[in-house]
């Protein structure tokens, strides 16, 4: 009887103790997201920078395009070497591919006397405005790609803030 009750206690020892544990893991996920907090932070700071890339590329600036394709490099070069951040083999691939689409448009920016690769448009979006429009596509498909990336980490992300096409006016009958 002695023993019955000794296996009866060790069972519930090892369960609290499994239960303990695997609580543990739970709870150090992270609520909606995809990864760590670090990871988290980092698709926060990648979304902020496509948002105000976004705004200042609409707005046909192409000094603060310039820089906000500066300030991305670090951070997609980091998330695409999977070595500061423990991110999913597809959102590092993204970041890889973002990266690429953001050296391209920086080095077109750089020389407007370069030839642009060639890129499908992104449907949906409105082209960009001049001095602007010669890397329209490239931009296009950047933020795209920066869109999937946050979505990657964050598990989803916002729509970008591109301005509204002006609708023209009916003609009066």
């Amino acid at each position: 009887m002695n023993g019955k009750i000794a296996r009866s206690i060790a069972a519930v020892a090892v369960g609290s103790l499994l239960l303990v544990a695997t609580g543990g893991m739970a709870s150090a996920g992270t609520l909606g997201g995809k990864g760590t907090s670090s990871t988290e932070a980092a698709g926060a700071e990648v979304l902020e920078l496509r948002d105000h890339l976004t705004k200042v590329a609409y707005a046909g600036d192409v000094k603060s395009t310039k820089d906000a394709l500066q300030r991305l490099d670090p951070l997609l070069g980091d998330l695409s070497a999977g070595q500061v951040y423990a991110i999913q083999a597809d959102a590092q691939e993204t970041a890889g591919t973002a990266q690429g689409h953001r050296s391209e448009t920086a080095r077109v920016l750089a020389d407007p006397s370069a030839t642009a690769r060639q890129v499908p448009a992104v449907p949906g979006l409105p082209p960009l405005p001049d001095p602007l429009s010669m890397v329209s596509e490239l931009l296009q498909t950047l933020l795209s790609t920066l869109t999937s990336l946050v979505s990657g980490l964050l598990g989803s992300a916002p729509a970008l803030p591109v301005p509204e096409l002006p609708v023209p006016e009916v003609p009066a009958p």
